[in-house]
């Protein structure tokens, strides 16, 4: 058996994209203050390795793990083997670990690991984002005791394993200081700022479409654009009221608090940002061409519910990204008035409660 707080410790996983990740890392601060001991299991070359491996107070875990694709590859036939070595990593080390409990954030990291504590009957949550599962959740949940979703549709398609909690968020996402956010600009508290975030790969084409809109937008708005690492347009570095950077860090909490309305895929996890900050936001969500189709799911929940705009990318161009622009910023009181009613932008708390449930029931022995 390793050392540490055996009655209060807790494995956290979850790796592939910064999305399985980072709501790991915004409950991680909390459960070493609760006296935690907080162990992460992910891959030995993944994102989630760097995010969370260095963290102090961390004790960080490699196993082998295959990616779950949906699509045909040579090597989805080598893929199942390294899931189930890396099963068999899980077992043995959950085995010597022997934890409370295991929060699973979702990526093909977390199937293993799910499984492993399966086998020594640790109890299971599962975080899901979406409003629809991801393949990695889908093969996780039969073998869970409580689902966390973002989306409240989530958690009624699970039945009654399903709680809405919202998702975590890094509590420094939401102390950002317009002022701050100007300077870094050098914009004007006078004029409106239009933020346009979610620039990856994934947004080239909004990217275009937003710079082919700069003449009209700037007449009525400034424009602060994180356009996705590689994507500066140098041609437009002088462009007065616009300032585009390939990606924030520690400033992106200005650069929200500044804006005024904002642009963007709909992702979950920036959907999760947008409510808690309560920013008025049109959608362009990845088309289905090109994705399982979740976050044009995640858009439409966020519009029956009047929490956001939604622009489809197959019919964006200038005209139409100009007027559901103009018709945001009309309308953005309404939108925040109906943000202000959602309780649970910032899931970490309700995370937290599910967490320290579980894991009461786990030291009770039930």
């Amino acid at each position: 058996m390793e050392g540490g707080n055996l009655l209060k410790r807790i494995v956290l996983t979850g790796g592939g994209s910064a999305g399985h990740v980072t709501p790991n890392l915004a409950l991680i601060p909390h459960l070493l203050r609760a006296g935690w001991d907080v162990h992460y299991i992910g891959t030995a070359a993944g994102l989630e390795r760097d995010l969370a491996g260095a963290l102090p107070g961390v004790t960080y875990h490699a196993i082998h793990s295959g990616k779950l694709r949906r699509y045909f590859d040579l090597r989805n036939l080598a893929d199942p083997f390294r899931v189930l070595w890396g099963a068999m990593e899980a077992q043995a080390l959950l085995g010597r670990l022997r934890p409370r409990l295991v929060f699973a954030k979702g990526g093909f990291v977390s199937v293993p690991v799910v499984y492993g504590a399966w086998l020594h009957r640790v109890p299971v949550i599962l975080h899901e984002s979406d409003l629809t599962p991801g393949l990695a959740n889908r093969l996780c949940a039969p073998l869970a005791k409580v689902i966390c979703t973002t989306f409240p549709e989530a958690a009624r398609s699970v039945g009654r394993k399903g709680v809405c909690t919202g998702t975590p968020l890094r509590a420094e996402i939401l102390e950002g200081s317009r002022g701050e956010g100007l300077r870094l600009c050098g914009f004007s508290p006078d004029k409106p700022v239009l933020m346009m975030v979610g620039g990856s790969q994934g947004a080239v084409s909004v990217n275009r479409v937003l710079r082919q809109a700069l003449p009209q937008l700037l007449a009525d708005f400034q424009v602060l654009h994180l356009c996705g690492k590689g994507n500066l347009d140098a041609a437009l570095a002088a462009t007065p009221g616009y300032r585009q950077f390939e990606y924030m860090q520690g400033e992106l909490r200005h650069a929200y608090a500044a804006a005024d309305i904002v642009l963007s895929r709909a992702g979950s996890n920036v959907l999760s940002e947008l409510l808690a900050l309560r920013k008025p936001a049109l959608l362009v969500p990845y088309p289905a061409t090109a994705s399982r189709g979740d976050q044009i799911d995640n858009a439409h929940s966020m519009a029956r519910r009047n929490l956001a705009a939604v622009l489809m990318q197959e019919v964006l161009t200038v005209d139409t990204l100009l007027a559901a622009v103009r018709d945001l910023y009309a309308r953005r009181g309404a939108y925040v008035a109906a943000m202000e009613t959602i309780q649970n932008g910032d899931g970490t708390q309700e995370v937290l409660t599910q967490i320290n449930r579980v894991g009461d029931s786990w030291g009770r022995g039930e």
